[in-house]
């Protein structure tokens, strides 16, 4: 009950300040319901009820006003606040704070939305009191969520409704142990309130030139902290070093082929405890912790943002960990022509190793 309050609360004043001006933006409200899914099998005995709760949301639209705008069907952009409950006391209960991309499809009738943020975890993992939760190891969480919706805008007025499936996503990309982290698909259905006064659809139209890059080559470094999946052998620093040549296929794709070479000081640690710890393991404790690979990649460019997207293999691998074919997934934004910031997700198919804060040059 007194999440439909809220609800008509939110509404109710997105009503008065439509009453002022015209601002082309509106905002939703979103109740969820799923099941969270069973993606790895350490965490079985954290899946009990049945998770749901609220996303609740403020969109900015777009006309067209860059050629970005225009090339995705004039998407929106906007921020997203999510409360997650999972109904299981050992996992408690997720709050996060995420900025999120709309796009539309079938004449703006499906909405697909990309959100990413921090979420926080209100009962972590704790040796002592909480050890069962070995999905969150951390009070902070990377979190993604996904949603695709049926949207009807301007059903009623400036009354919208929306409904069907998300994905929310809660990891700490092994910054700390342990981290197992969760899947929830849920079901979802909700309102829109549009905050200008009628429905707007004055999309502007330009004809552009085709876009066209030579090949070009960058250097990047990345770097962050993680810790082993084993108990107490503390952060580590690791350091990255990335080189590629990408091409410009289009205006919004370009391609890579490069390669990384990995300096995971985790690794070490863990190399040393094993070969102490479990001598049947066969580990020696002198194997070398350092790992090279080659890789592929697409990058999606959305004005100054790139959605990059990399596979890659360990053609030097003297330690097995996790298998020899890794994937790196996350965002990169243009700081200057030639400079580029990124924030990346490396991960071994669902098992994250790693959140890499990058910078690097393009010539």
């Amino acid at each position: 009950m007194r999440k439909f309050l809220f609800l008509v609360l939110l509404l109710g004043t997105a009503t008065l300040f439509s009453q002022e001006e015209k601002v082309d933006s509106f905002i939703d409200a979103n109740y969820f319901y799923g099941t969270i899914l069973r993606h790895n099998k350490d965490i079985a005995h954290l899946i009990k009820g049945h998770p749901d709760g609220l996303i609740l949301s403020y969109n900015k639209k777009t006309f067209g006003e860059e050629r970005w705008q225009q090339a995705y069907n004039y998407p929106d952009w906007g921020v997203s606040f999510v409360y997650h409950n999972p109904q299981y006391d050992i996992l408690g209960a997720n709050y996060g704070v995420y900025a999120h991309y709309n796009s539309y499809f079938f004449n703006r009738n499906v909405l697909l939305r990309i959100g990413q943020g921090i979420a926080y975890a209100s009962n972590k993992f704790d040796l002592e009191s909480n050890p069962k939760n070995n999905a969150y190891g951390s009070s902070l969480l990377s979190s993604t969520y996904l949603m695709l919706n049926y949207n009807k805008q301007y059903l009623f007025k400036n009354i919208g409704i929306q409904a069907g499936l998300a994905v929310i996503h809660y990891s700490n990309a092994n910054v700390t142990a342990p981290n197992s982290s969760t899947n929830s698909l849920t079901f979802n259905v909700g309102l829109q309130y549009h905050l200008d006064r009628e429905e707007t659809s004055e999309y502007s139209f330009k004809e552009y030139t085709k876009f066209s890059e030579p090949i070009k080559f960058n250097l990047m470094l990345r770097t962050g902290v993680n810790e082993s999946d084993y108990l107490n052998l503390g952060q580590e620093p690791f350091l990255v070093v990335s080189t590629f040549l990408d091409k410009r296929l289009s205006y919004k794709s370009s391609i890579q082929i490069g390669a990384d070479m990995f300096f995971s000081y985790f690794l070490k640690r863990q190399i040393e405890y094993i070969s102490i710890s479990f001598p049947s393991y066969g580990i020696k404790g002198d194997e070398d912790y350092k790992r090279a690979g080659v890789f592929a990649g697409h990058e999606l460019h959305i004005g100054k943002v790139g959605v990059l997207t990399q596979l890659g293999y360990y053609v030097y691998y003297p330690y097995d960990f996790e298998g020899r074919t890794y994937f790196r997934a996350g965002l990169t934004y243009r700081l200057h022509k030639n400079i580029v910031a990124s924030t990346t997700l490396k991960s071994h198919g669902a098992k994250a190793e790693a959140v890499e804060f990058g910078i690097g040059i393009r010539i």
